[in-house]
């Protein structure tokens, strides 16, 4: 326990440093002199009338020797202040500061200035305890209680300075409670570098290597100072500790910011409102934390927010999200999570992003062993219904959406797309694989676009892919049908499928799919390995699933063909595809903090770590970047082979094209219909149009969905695609 001591009063002035952690030669301010721009003209002592003026002003200083000015300097401006040890003010000028309503005059007054570099015509004023800050020009502070920086500041970053043991290394336990999958954090982290340093805890060279590149990353020596970029505005304020905040950053009333760096740029400002607390953590670009959040051990990705009362505590999070009201604990969220509700709670998870938790939705509150609770894996568009509560440890495809219910054991989804519905009174779990392209296009198409549209990043270190339908979502969805071709075929021979192998089930399921539906709906077709229970899992709407799997996939294919009909000529087109005919088979991907890779080139990328090949975190970001600029060419090689599978063929002639072109063009007539077709059953609900006097009201409050913006656009996006296809199929 710290106790109250009494030091001798030159402590005040000249102990910062303990002396054996300052190199020979230097003085405890080498690196503050590094981290401080020179004014132009240099600073200057005070002359002798500008100090008369300002002890007259009510000012002390512990030696008037140890304060710097520059050639403009107005000493009117500065009353009623106490500054201690070497203290060098910009330029003051006669003016004022203006941010929103607040106005404040140039100068300082009634603050205690302890070994600062302050800028040019900055506004401090009852700031009662300032402390070892480089702070820009024109910075505004007003009515702060505490705001000092140790010598040992590492500003949020997971290292340990000289001296210091390694037992207080700041490490984010993420993806579980136990504590065996946490990851050093650092400033520019993202995504992509916690799961990789998470998801791989059984590459012992991996964590550390990861570990040293991470120490190296910031200095560690002592003696860096707390930094507020230029234009900074912090008001009405109590703890502001161990903090580096950028430019343009606007701080309203916080309650406690501790060991944290703040990113803020003029193009993206960051935004701390009232009684928040944070405390050793990353804040990113572009940033919103307001109204009484607590966020403990985080990273918090570019132009993402956390509002009312949330909180966030050892966990990372994506850029473009946004948590509200409820509690996030021990996860990795990949970018584009929405979490809005007060009653919603998210522990031990990794959720891939492009997710939404509804109210009441519990994913891993609930302790189902007698140690730490297990993890959860999500694909992304995970969306847990209202009140649904989900057990660790389980896993579950991309875009899975659960119906409201307790599900009451651990699960194992390999269905993409689907809706799951705890069934209690005919005690089974039943599955609607493809639910989501079956029975709400709308949503469905309107996801990409949606998540494109709300990227406001100007800063994008994170590669992210938006596409619904994309390498990991395809390959779940060949998964998918070559499980329901294996159910089918073991519905089919009931008890007799025993005597059956697998690859004949198969095949018997795979000739009744494509065959007489009538045959497939009569059959119980029961799902395998998706629940940790004795109970039966129920696959409902089995043939349009399989088809709507295959339609997916031909869609996925014709879309990144006609993303390359613009740019190339038939003769360059045609090459590029018998290429990717010819290319490596189907392939593992991985949803690398929401940049989809091949496992092969990730299983590279861990090698050269290990290797020192990329012996940084720039050299492993350029990896990524280089992964990222071929990508469009590996989909395109991945979206031939997935048509392949789709058409039965393993290369696709001429005749094959023009079958898939027809197919593609009979797609996408669907989607542009059933964008409508499902738009309008909320338009032709008639509990909805109960609240209207008439029609006309009923179009204003809800709208026409014929003038639907979005459906307008698909509509257009579909004429156009039709044309692309038509001019493809002269090609072959």
């Amino acid at each position: 326990m710290e106790r109250v001591t009494l030091l001798p009063p030159e402590a005040l002035s000249d102990g910062w440093i303990d002396p054996k952690y300052i190199p020979v030669g230097e003085n405890k301010y080498y690196i503050r002199n590094r981290q401080v721009k020179t004014p132009e003209g240099g600073w200057r002592h005070l002359r002798s009338d500008e100090i008369e003026r300002l002890v007259k002003n009510n000012n002390t200083a512990s030696s008037w020797d140890t304060v710097w000015v520059t050639d403009r300097f107005e000493p009117r401006m500065i009353k009623d202040n106490k500054f201690y040890g070497t203290v060098r003010i910009g330029r003051v000028s006669a003016g004022a500061l203006q941010y929103h309503d607040l106005r404040l005059p140039v100068g300082i007054t009634n603050s205690s200035i302890h070994s600062c570099d302050i800028g040019d015509d900055c506004a401090i004023h009852d700031v009662h305890y300032l402390s070892h800050y480089i702070i820009g020009n024109h910075c505004m502070l007003f009515n702060i209680q505490e705001m000092d920086t140790t010598d040992h500041a590492k500003f949020g970053n997971g290292i340990v300075k000289e001296g210091e043991p390694e037992e207080v290394r700041v490490r984010i336990q993420i993806m579980n409670e136990t504590g065996v999958r946490s990851v050093m954090p650092f400033d520019g982290m993202i995504t992509a570098d916690a799961y990789l340093w998470g998801k791989y805890v059984d590459d012992r060279l991996l964590q550390q290597r990861l570990a040293d590149i991470t120490q190296r990353t910031v200095d560690f020596h002592r003696g860096y100072y707390g930094e507020i970029g230029e234009r900074c505005v912090i008001k009405n304020s109590s703890i502001i500790k161990d903090v580096k905040i950028g430019t343009d950053c606007y701080i309203k009333g916080a309650s406690k910011l501790k060991n944290i760096t703040i990113n803020s740029s003029v193009k993206e400002p960051s935004q701390i409102g009232e009684n928040v607390i944070l405390v050793n953590g990353i804040v990113g670009y572009g940033c919103r934390i307001f109204y009484s959040c607590t966020a403990v051990k985080f990273i918090l990705g570019n132009n993402s927010n956390l509002k009312y009362g949330a909180r966030l505590i050892d966990s990372i999070m994506g850029d473009n999200s946004t948590i509200s009201c409820c509690e996030v604990l021990n996860n990795l969220i990949f970018p584009a999570h929405e979490q809005h509700h007060n009653n919603s709670f998210l522990i031990a998870s990794v959720i891939m992003g492009q997710s939404n938790m509804a109210a009441g939705a519990t994913v891993g509150s609930n302790h189902n062993s007698r140690t730490n609770d297990g993890e959860i894996v999500a694909g992304r568009g995970f969306w847990p219904g209202l009140c649904s509560s989900v057990k660790h440890s389980s896993r579950f495809a991309s875009f899975t959406l659960l119906a409201k219910g307790d599900y009451p054991v651990e699960m194992d989804i390999p269905l993409p797309f689907s809706l799951i519905n705890n069934n209690v009174t005919d005690n089974c779990l039943e599955v609607i694989p493809a639910y989501w392209w079956l029975y709400n296009m709308y949503a469905l198409a309107r996801n990409s676009w949606k998540y494109q549209a709300r990227d406001r990043r100007q800063t994008k270190v994170q590669n992210i892919e938006f596409e619904t339908f994309a390498p990991d979502t395809m390959n779940e969805a060949l998964t998918a049908r070559h499980l329901l071709e294996l159910w089918v075929g073991k519905a089919f021979y009931g008890d007799e499928q025993v005597t059956v192998n697998n690859d004949e089930l198969s095949a018997k399921g795979r000739q009744l799919l494509s065959g007489n539906r009538k045959v497939v709906d009569v059959l119980t077709v029961l799902g395998e390995g998706m629940e940790k229970s004795k109970r039966p899992v129920h696959i409902l709407k089995v043939y349009d699933a399989y088809h709507a799997y295959g339609d997916m996939l031909v869609h996925y294919a014709m879309k990144n063909l006609l993303a390359q009909i613009d740019s190339k000529d038939s003769a360059d087109f045609i090459k590029d595809i018998k290429g990717c005919a010819a290319s490596t088979s189907h392939t593992a991907w991985v949803n690398l903090g929401g940049q989809l890779v091949m496992a092969d080139d990730l299983d590279a990328l861990r090698t050269d770590i290990c290797e020192g090949k990329l012996d940084s975190w720039k050299a492993i970001h350029e990896r990524y970047n280089e992964l990222w600029s071929r990508y469009p060419e590996d989909k395109l090689n991945h979206a031939v082979h997935c048509l392949c599978d789709v058409m039965g063929v393993k290369v696709m002639t001429p005749d094959t094209w023009l079958q898939a072109l027809a197919y593609g063009e009979r797609i996408q007539r669907r989607i542009a219909e059933q964008v409508y077709t499902s738009r309008k059953k909320d338009h032709d609900n008639v509990f909805r149009a109960c609240t209207c006097r008439n029609d006309e009201e009923l179009k204003a409050v809800f709208g026409d969905v014929d003038e639907n913006s979005f459906v307008r656009q698909m509509r257009e996006e579909c004429n156009v695609n039709l044309a692309k296809i038509d001019r493809l199929r002269h090609w072959f």
